[in-house]
């Protein structure tokens, strides 16, 4: 397998459940900052133009974070990344689409990348604030719903992966966690996968 990534970005929470599985796989980074993926290298690979994207071992390609991440729990069982029980397997996609779909697309990309929401320059710092909004809420929503757990549902599972990501950008913007969401991310911080993944990604 082959991981097509970006340093510190969503991509950092699939290769967090590659080291979990423990397999061989290749790492490639794709420079999103100057643009990497938009040239035509990487979108006769990936024509989306964005990252992740795991190069399966047949030779296709499996993209978007949740297909992804449910793929390599369900072609990796022995690696416990999903419950055996289907309504805690229902609340780990709920969580980690919460995760990528709010947290991140309607929230972080408004404070990143606020020109995609709005072609008005005076606009700017609304959208960053609209999106500043969706977060804190989305971290209240998701600190519910680890009360009284160690993980997202409980056992480690895909859904920690999508968390653990979200809470890392909010410490590098300043955003502070609610108690139970950064308990959590100092127990994913401790996991050795996300400690070699953090080392790999030359973040921290």
């Amino acid at each position: 397998m082959k991981l097509y990534y970006a340093p510190g970005v969503c991509s950092i929470g699939i290769h967090v459940l590659l080291e979990e599985i423990g397999k061989p796989y290749e790492l490639e980074a794709i420079n999103l900052r100057e643009g990497a993926q938009f040239r035509p290298e990487y979108t006769k690979v990936n024509p989306k133009s964005k990252v992740p994207a795991l190069l399966r071992d047949d030779g296709s390609l499996q993209t978007e974070y949740p297909a992804i991440a449910y793929w390599l729990a369900r072609t990796n069982p022995f690696s416990n990344l999903l419950p055996d029980n289907i309504d805690l397997q229902a609340r780990a996609l709920e969580i980690m689409d919460y995760c990528v779909a709010t947290v991140h697309m309607q929230g972080f990309t408004r404070m990143f990348r606020p020109g995609n929401f709005s072609p008005d320059p005076a606009q700017e710092d609304a959208v960053k604030t609209r999106g500043k909004e969706i977060v804190l809420k989305g971290f209240d929503t998701l600190n519910a719903a680890l009360e009284g757990k160690d993980y997202a549902v409980g056992p480690f599972s895909i859904a920690d992966s999508a968390l653990f990501y979200v809470e890392f950008w909010a410490g590098r913007v300043g955003i502070p966690l609610p108690a139970n969401c950064a308990a959590h991310y100092e127990r994913m911080k401790a996991r050795p996968s996300v400690q070699r993944t953090m080392q790999q990604e030359g973040v921290g």
